[in-house]
């Protein structure tokens, strides 16, 4: 299974818009969506702060700030062999 990991931080609206882009399709794509708190990190705040939210895709970034769905299913469909 795919795994689509978010990081952000509460209280930052882009975050919460992804967040609410992504859960949903979770289950109709097909992937695990694990939700990081860059600031329970330093070093992930250090690296994503200035960037969140943060989407990466099997541990490849995909992207900054917001999600495009439709890229995101372009390559869960050739992640999934479509």
């Amino acid at each position: 299974m795919p795994v689509v990991d978010l990081y952000g931080r509460d209280g930052c609206h882009l975050c919460d818009d992804a967040r609410t882009l992504l859960a949903p399709l979770s289950d109709e794509l097909g992937f695990e969506l694990r939700e990081h708190d860059i600031e329970a990190d330093d070093d992930l705040h250090r690296r994503y702060l200035e960037r969140i939210p943060v989407v990466l895709l099997d541990g490849r970034h995909l992207f900054d700030f917001f999600v495009d769905e439709a890229v995101l299913r372009d390559r869960l469909g050739r992640v999934g062999g479509g």
